[in-house]
């Protein structure tokens, strides 16, 4: 809220170069401001009484936008990752899978492990269980099992992430 925007009857204002001028009335904090050719600006609408700056909004939205870019640019962003077994997967194989997972995780992102029934294999899904066991198994060391395995009509997986 700026200027005549603010309803308040008592406010706690700030100068511009950020001194305290203590709490007035709204109105007596707009005349300082207009009297300096800047804005009020009701900095912390929650505080009680609320804290107003005298600044230039123009200027001040600038910034306020240009830190919300600077913190978008660091964050990180989780991507979910896929590996796919199939139930008659080799003992290479399943290292070569654990391998692909290990580098996805030590790169931040989450790895979703599906294991893929295709026709007769669907008789044996339950056998096919340690699949996931044993490929969780391998990556204990870097990784926790976030979602545990689940069927989802003809796969079934599961999702492991980083340890913390």
């Amino acid at each position: 809220m700026i200027n005549e925007q603010i309803r308040d009857k008592e406010v706690r204002l700030v100068s511009e170069d950020g001194e305290q001028l203590g709490i007035m009335s709204s109105r007596d904090a707009l005349k300082m401001a207009m009297d300096a050719e800047l804005d009020l600006v009701k900095i912390a609408p929650m505080a009680k009484p609320p804290v107003c700056k005298i600044i230039d909004y123009g200027k001040f939205k600038y910034e306020q936008t240009r830190k919300d870019k600077e913190a978008k640019k660091k964050q990180k962003t989780v991507e979910l990752k896929e590996v796919r077994l199939s139930p008659n997967i080799d003992t290479n194989d399943l290292n070569t899978k654990v391998n692909n997972a290990k580098k996805f995780i030590t790169k931040g992102n989450k790895v979703k492990v599906t294991l893929r029934f295709r026709g007769r294999e669907m008789a044996h899904v339950q056998q096919s269980r340690h699949i996931l066991d044993d490929f969780a198994a391998l990556l204990e060391d870097i990784a926790v099992i976030e979602k545990p395995a689940k069927m989802e009509g003809r796969n079934m997986s599961m999702v492991l992430t980083e340890k913390r």
